[in-house]
């Protein structure tokens, strides 16, 4: 049952989950079968957050977590986590979201991360030092915390789309992880996945718009669209083999991101279908093996001081774009192929 402070916070930060439809975006969407959905995904995200901001124990909310169907699954936990993050940074010492994100939340911590980024655009920067938790003997902790950056970029377009998506604005820098020099890269990365659902999930039109930007963000932007394609879906086989080829030089960068979402969908322990044709058809890899490219390209946090300040995140990253170079341009699915990723 909900508390009546509970409600109160849902009632200022909540969207109503027709307000996060593509229409009620006013994105320039047609209404298909795989764009209902792609919509779907930020229904579910809102859900969690209202889930997580109204109950009166963390029990509740797993049990109501537990009842979302496997593929949305993760998007309810990253609302959730956005609920606990906004809970615990304006109350006093609250832990919450560690509880969560150590236990039942764990197989979803690389959307729960998006998730504190979504509370990080809902916070006044001052409490962003509160928003992380202590998740110390956890896999992928502080590593993949950049994601919680990628989730206030994506947060920052798709919900403020003329500022950040058509104006092209940047937000300031920020030390995260002691880094400001890297903020605004994975701001980019969420703004990249932004554009996959701005757009409806549309290859051409999703190339047409990172092409609008300016050239020194393309790079993170197709990272984004490369993690967005293959996790959600939403294109065709066909469709997805002609973004890669409008990727052009940074094919390596959609490729890499189409590998950590495999490694998240893996990690989560549910892979669509619509992951294995997106992974085939950016990486030439199923999502088994991209997982496994994933893990053999991963770097230990105390890297950090021998790379000259280069987060591990980054370095991560990097392993994998050189992966992907080290092989070649990844291979074409067969002529005729209509399998849809969604």
């Amino acid at each position: 049952m909900p508390t009546t402070l509970g409600s109160l916070r849902r009632l200022v930060l909540t969207p109503s989950l027709s307000a996060v439809t593509f229409a009620g975006r006013g994105f320039p969407v047609t209404p298909t079968e795989s764009t209902e959905r792609l919509e779907a995904v930020p229904q579910a995200v809102v859900c969690g957050f209202e889930w997580g901001i109204d109950a009166r124990s963390q029990w509740e909310v797993e049990r109501r977590l537990g009842l979302v169907e496997p593929e949305q699954r993760g998007f309810a936990y990253e609302g959730a986590t956005m609920a606990f993050t906004v809970l615990d940074a304006m109350g006093r010492g609250g832990h919450r979201t560690r509880d969560l994100l150590a236990g039942s939340g764990q197989p979803h911590i690389f959307l729960a991360y998006i998730g504190i980024g979504f509370a990080m655009a809902r916070l006044p920067r001052p409490l962003w030092r509160k928003v992380l938790p202590d998740l110390t003997g956890t896999p992928y902790h502080p590593t993949m915390s950049w994601l919680a950056v990628d989730g206030y970029g994506f947060d920052l377009a798709y919900f403020h789309t003329r500022r950040w998506v058509d104006e092209q604005r940047r937000p300031k820098p920020y030390p995260w992880q002691g880094a400001p020099e890297y903020f605004q890269r994975a701001v980019d990365q969420g703004v990249g996945r932004a554009l996959w659902f701005i757009h409806g999930g549309s290859p051409a039109n999703v190339a047409a718009a990172v092409g609008g930007f300016a050239a020194d963000r393309q790079a993170d932007l197709w990272s984004g669209v490369g993690l967005a394609s293959t996790f959600a879906g939403g294109a065709t086989a066909d469709g997805l083999a002609g973004l890669r080829d409008a990727a052009g030089p940074h094919r390596a960068q959609l490729a890499q991101g189409s590998v950590f979402a495999s490694k998240a969908r893996a990690y989560a322990g549910f892979v669509p279908a619509h992951s294995e044709v997106a992974s085939t058809a950016l990486t030439g890899l199923s999502v088994e093996a991209a997982a496994k490219v994933a893990d053999d390209c991963a770097v230990d946090d105390r890297t950090r001081g021998a790379a000259g300040g280069t987060p591990p995140y980054e370095l991560w990253r990097a392993n994998v774009r050189e992966h992907f170079r080290d092989a070649g341009p990844s291979p074409s699915p067969a002529p005729g192929t209509t399998a849809r990723a969604d």
